[in-house]
């Protein structure tokens, strides 16, 4: 793996610190309307730089697992836009009734943080194995 530069990895752990604190005082309803916001910029961090990490080998393993932390990093992103939706309600008047909008995507991001964060776990420890059989041969 193409290791970060100091910069990318100070953005990278400060991504990663917004994330958890976004999130943390979202859940526990402080300040949503601004946490939520911390929350988009530490995910839009944390993904920009991991999508920076390039894998420089030929395994096609590490190749998969790299474009399934894609889609993670995606779902964080995500889990970012639907947390500020259910901040500001922004789509609510896309919907024909206000039922609609809530069975379909108000607080929906705790759905997609959690799906990103267990995709994210997967290929982090299934990545640094593979490196690790990688330098072994």
């Amino acid at each position: 793996m193409k290791q970060l530069s100091k910069i990318q990895s100070i953005l990278f752990l400060i991504g990663g610190v917004l994330m958890v604190i976004g999130a943390g005082c979202y859940a526990f309803l402080l300040g949503q309307k601004v946490v939520c916001w911390v929350y988009l910029v530490g995910a839009l961090l944390f993904a920009w730089m991991q999508v920076n990490q390039a894998y420089e080998g030929a395994s096609t393993t590490i190749k998969r697992l790299k474009r399934i932390m894609t889609t993670a990093d995606i779902f964080f992103v995500l889990s970012g836009l639907l947390m500020v939706d259910s901040a500001y309600q922004f789509m609510r008047y896309s919907f024909a009734d206000i039922s609609t909008y809530f069975n379909l995507i108000y607080n929906k991001w705790v759905l997609m943080l959690l799906v990103a964060a267990i995709l994210e776990m997967y290929t982090m420890h299934r990545i640094s194995s593979e490196l690790k059989k990688e330098v072994e041969s």
